[in-house]
């Protein structure tokens, strides 16, 4: 399960996005590896760079992990 909520977001110099997204997936190891290397990946957006990426919650429910992921792109020029 995915949900996911954007605002337009303008500094001086960039124009983009900030993201809001909630996943839901099983709490293995696998996963829980998966978000400790999500910051740091190189995400492929055409159009965009990924300026920001982090975890800002996670929580574990019968099994279950909930996690909100906040980014911030902005347009290439």
């Amino acid at each position: 399960m995915s949900e996911g909520a954007w605002e337009p977001w303008a500094s001086v110099s960039f124009t983009g996005a900030r993201h809001r997204i909630a996943l839901e997936m099983a709490a293995t190891d696998a996963a829980y590896a998966w978000l400790a290397a999500l910051p740091e990946l190189d995400l492929p957006l055409r159009g965009h760079l990924v300026a920001d990426l982090h975890v800002a919650s996670r929580d574990v429910e019968r099994g279950r992990l909930h996690v909100l992921l906040e980014a911030l792109t902005v347009e290439e020029c």
